[in-house]
Order: C-alpha cells, then sequence, then structure tokens
C-alpha cells in the first residue's frame, strides 16, 4: 500500500483521537451536568460549566480537521459514509449545534429558573446524542454491512439497516460511556472541594466499570456484528499483547482512582482511551468502510494528498501552540475553587 495514504490515515486517526480526548469529555461533562443529584447538585453543574466555558469550542477543530481529511483525501469513502449513514451524522451535527447553543443561553440568557431547567436539560440531552451517534457511524462503518458498487460508489440502502442494529448500537453506547468516564476523571482536577472531589471520583470508577463491561459487550457483538474488527482484535500478532497493554493501564487507572492519585488517574485514563481508539484502528487496517472501501481505493490522486499532507504537517505548527497557550491561559493560572466565583460573573 502507497505510503502516502497511510500517513494521511494515520494523521485522521490521531486527529479523532484528540477529538475524542477533549471533546469527546465535553459531552461527558454533559453527561454528569443530566445527573447532577443530591445537595450539591448545582454545585457540580457549577463546576461542569466553569471547567467547559473557556475551551470546549475550541475542542471542535479536531472534527473539522478530521472531516475535511476525510473528504479530502477520501472522497469515495466520504460520499458512501454520508449517504448511507447520513442520518445518524446528520443527527450527530445537530447535537453539537444544540449543545453548543443550549450551553451559551444558560450561561448568558435570562436567568430564570424555568428556563435555566429547560437549558439544561438540552444541554444534557444533545450531550448524549452526539458521542453516541459517532460511536454508531464508527461502528457501522466497520461492520461489513455498507452496500457499494464495484466502482466504490454507494449501492441502495433502506439507510436504517447499517447502523441501527446491535454492533454499531453497542459501539455508540460505548462511545458515551468512554467519554463520561474521560469527564469525570478530568473533573476531579477541576475543583479544590473534596466533597466535589469525591463526587467524580465515584463518577469516574462506577463509569470505568462501565466501560470495561461495554467494551466486552461489543467485542463479543464483533463475531457476527464486525468480524473484521473481532478477528483484527483477538488473531493478528500485536492483538494479546496490545490487549494486555490496555487492561494494565485500564487497571492502573482504576487503582489510581481508589488510592486517591488524582493526577497519575487522568494520565492513565488518556493513556487507555487512546490506546482502545488506536487498536480500533489498527484492528480495521487497511479499511475505511469494511468490507469494500480501503484507505487505497478509495484515495484521492497523489497530487491531491501531497500538497493536503504538506498543509496538515504546517498546520501542526500553528495549531499545537495555540491549544498550548489556550490551555495555559485558561487552566494553568489558577485553581477551581477560586474562580468558579468568577464563571458567574
Amino acid at each position: 500500500m502507497p505510503l502516502l495514504e497511510v500517513w494521511i490515515g494515520g494523521i485522521m486517526l490521531a486527529a479523532l483521537i484528540l477529538y475524542v480526548l477533549s471533546g469527546g469529555a465535553d459531552f461527558g461533562g454533559g453527561v454528569w451536568d443530566l445527573f447532577a443529584t443530591g445537595t450539591r447538585a448545582t454545585a457540580q453543574r457549577e463546576l461542569i460549566a466553569h471547567a467547559l466555558a473557556p475551551i470546549w469550542e475550541a475542542h471542535h477543530v479536531w472534527l473539522i480537521v478530521v472531516i475535511v481529511i476525510f473528504f479530502t483525501a477520501f472522497p469515495t469513502a466520504f460520499a458512501t459514509m454520508t449517504t448511507i449513514l447520513h442520518i445518524p451524522f446528520v443527527l450527530m451535527l445537530i447535537g453539537i449545534v444544540l449543545r453548543g447553543s443550549a450551553f451559551a443561553f444558560r450561561a448568558y440568557g435570562i436567568q430564570s429558573g424555568r428556563g435555566q431547567r429547560r437549558w439544561s436539560l438540552l444541554f444534557a440531552i444533545s450531550s448524549l446524542i452526539t458521542p453516541i451517534m459517532l460511536g454508531v457511524i464508527a461502528g457501522a462503518m466497520a461492520s461489513g454491512t455498507i452496500p457499494t458498487h464495484q466502482e466504490g460508489e454507494p449501492a441502495l440502502s433502506d439507510f436504517f439497516t447499517p447502523w441501527l442494529a446491535p454492533f454499531p448500537l453497542a459501539i455508540g453506547f460505548f462511545t458515551l460511556t468512554l467519554c463520561a468516564f474521560l469527564a469525570a476523571v478530568y473533573l476531579i482536577l477541576e475543583t479544590d472541594d473534596p466533597r466535589l472531589q469525591d463526587d467524580f471520583r465515584c463518577r469516574a470508577l462506577y463509569s470505568a466499570l462501565a466501560v470495561g463491561v461495554l467494551a466486552w459487550i461489543s467485542f463479543l457483538l464483533a463475531g457476527t456484528g464486525a468480524p473484521l474488527i473481532r478477528h483484527g482484535l483477538s488473531e493478528r500478532g500485536w492483538s494479546i499483547p496490545f490487549h494486555l497493554c490496555t487492561g494494565l493501564v485500564a487497571l492502573g487507572a482504576l487503582w489510581a482512582l481508589w488510592k486517591r492519585r488524582f493526577h497519575l488517574a487522568r494520565i492513565l485514563a488518556i493513556l487507555q482511551v487512546t490506546l482502545i481508539i488506536l487498536g480500533w484502528g489498527l484492528a480495521q487496517f487497511p479499511y475505511l468502510i469494511a468490507p469494500d472501501l480501503t484507505l487505497q481505493n478509495s484515495a484521492a490522486p497523489a497530487s491531491v494528498l501531497r500538497p493536503l499532507l504538506i498543509i496538515l504537517i504546517a498546520g501542526a505548527f500553528v495549531l499545537a501552540p495555540s491549544f498550548w497557550y489556550l490551555y495555559a491561559v485558561f487552566k494553568g493560572r489558577t485553581r477551581p475553587g477560586q474562580t468558579r466565583s468568577r464563571a458567574r460573573r
């Protein structure tokens, strides 16, 4: 396989990982906003709003990078995905728009009790929709049920069967649980209040266990729902060592949460999610949409790929310091316990 397509596909996967680690965790914050309970429910929601407010829109840059690479470098696969899976794709985009709108109106709109509750509910529900649909799309693309003609064009489909199936839906909820897990781990370090830290520590432990359960359910469903993924995750030379590494990292994250080693827990949680997505990409390689569309047969001409790769590399030298500066300004100079009052202003 030509190296150019592999490099660009790897960059697309890396951008997807960065989106889940950042934007996915933002959606996970919406999950915990929905399930904020008890006497500290208001404080939990204020903490979530404070953590998201300065940075949440910037994280969508990584999703934009994924989509731009997809339709520029692999137009045939992108056309097939947006045709056959246009329903979950549009639902995902609607969820992004509704979540952003609800978050902004809740923060800056008229502060009536009923209005706040409505915006909060819309914010939470849309935070559920987007990660579920993202996972559903990924599961459907790997399932081998998306029909294509020999020329690579999408064949006729009912637009529901490829994604309304057990395996894609399981991956959708698995993705949601990963986002909730990341959000809970991140939020622990967004406050100095030990009671709020305990609240999100418990949520992180529960969601970590849910991640493990859904991972096994998805793996079992892959036997019939996505044989390519099942084969890649169980029968390739790297499969067992990779599983052992991911499992050890997951157990390490649980241990760190249990022992209240929260900085270590955040590092391990990031590494765990990174390994999960990377393992998926390796298992599906070289297919973009199973079983017909690969990185090679759906790629644009080299005359397109070469300048695209140059632009992506050059863009990384702009994006990386920009995000570093963003985090340094909004996350590095103050402690949340000192700034939560500022978030209300």
